[in-house]
C-alpha cells in the first residue's frame, strides 16, 4: 500500500512539474500579450482582436498553408508507393531507403538553404536563354515558391518516413494486398480501397507533422528572402511585439487543437459487440 502511494505521489509530481514547464511560459506569453503587468498600459485584447486585420498576416498565412498542402501532397506521394514497393518487393533496400530519408537530419537547415541558392544561382548563370532557366525561374516564383516546397519535402522526410514505416509495420501488408489481388482488384483500387484506409492514422500523423513543420519553419524561408507565416511573426515583432506573442499563443493552441482532431480522426473505430 505505501509503495502504490509513493508511485502515485511520483506520477502526480511529475505530471505537475510538466503540466508546470508547458504552461508557465504559455501564461506569461498571454500575460504581456493582453498588457498585464506592462508599465502604464491597460489590460485589453487588442493584440488579438487586430490579428485579422494586420498588415500581411492573411498573405503569409495562405503562402504557409499552401506551400504546407504542396509539401504533404509530395511527401505522401514520394513516401507511400516507395515505402509500399520496398516492403512488397524490394525488401533488401529498406536500410537504402531509410538512410536517405533519414539523412537531412545530419544536414542543418543553414547548410540546406546554401546548397540551395548555391545552384540556383549557378543555373541561373549557365542556363540564360534555354527552357531550364524558365523553370528556375518559377522555382523562385514569390506568389508560390516551390522551392521552398522542395526544402520542406527534404526536412519533412524523416519525420515523415518514421511515422509511415511504424504505420506499415503495424498492420499486415502483404496479406492485404495478396487478398485484395485475389479478388480481383487492380494495383490502384488495391492502393486506395485497402492499403491506405488501413494506413490512416500514420497518413494523418504525417500531414500533421509536416503541417507543423511548415508553420515553423523560418531559416530556409527568411535566407531565401520570401515571408510565409513564421517569418511575417518575427518581422513585426519589432513594431508590434504584443500582436506577434498573440499570434504565436493563437497558432499554438490551433496546433493542438488539430493534434486533438488528428488523433481523434486518426482512432480505429472498435468494431460492435454482437450478443
Amino acid at each position: 500500500m505505501a509503495r502504490l502511494n509513493t508511485l502515485r505521489y511520483g506520477r502526480a509530481a511529475v505530471l505537475t512539474l510538466t503540466g508546470a514547464y508547458f504552461l508557465v511560459p504559455l501564461a506569461c506569453a498571454v500575460a504581456f500579450s493582453i498588457g498585464a503587468g506592462v508599465p502604464g498600459q491597460d489590460i485589453g485584447f487588442e493584440a488579438y482582436t487586430g490579428i485579422l486585420t494586420a498588415g500581411g498576416f492573411t498573405d503569409s498565412l495562405a503562402l504557409t498553408l499552401e506551400l504546407a498542402a504542396a509539401t504533404i501532397v509530395l511527401v505522401l506521394g514520394l513516401l507511400v508507393p516507395a515505402l509500399i514497393t520496398v516492403r512488397l518487393a524490394a525488401p533488401r533496400l529498406r536500410t537504402l531507403v531509410e538512410i536517405v530519408c533519414l539523412l537531412p537530419l545530419v544536414v542543418p537547415a543553414v547548410a540546406l538553404v546554401a546548397g540551395f541558392s548555391a545552384v540556383l544561382g549557378w543555373g541561373s548563370d549557365h542556363f540564360v536563354g534555354t527552357p531550364l532557366f524558365q523553370v528556375l525561374v518559377e522555382l523562385q516564383n514569390p506568389q508560390f515558391p516551390l522551392v521552398l516546397v522542395l526544402a520542406y519535402t527534404l526536412m519533412a522526410l524523416p519525420l515523415a518516413y518514421r511515422t509511415l514505416d511504424t504505420g506499415l509495420a503495424a498492420i499486415d501488408l502483404r496479406v492485404l494486398v495478396e487478398a485484395a489481388r485475389a479478388c480481383g482488384a487492380p494495383w490502384p483500387r488495391t492502393l486506395l480501397h485497402v492499403v491506405l484506409p488501413n494506413l490512416r492514422g500514420a497518413l494523418l500523423n504525417t500531414a500533421f507533422l509536416t503541417l507543423a513543420l511548415v508553420l515553423g519553419e523560418y531559416t530556409v524561408a527568411a535566407i531565401l528572402g520570401y515571408q510565409p507565416f513564421a517569418v511575417w511573426i518575427l518581422a513585426i515583432s519589432g513594431s508590434q511585439a504584443q500582436m506577434s506573442v498573440a499570434v504565436s499563443v493563437m497558432g499554438l493552441l490551433v496546433t493542438w487543437v488539430l493534434l486533438l482532431i488528428i488523433a481523434t480522426a486518426g482512432r480505429a473505430r472498435r468494431p460492435k459487440e454482437t450478443s
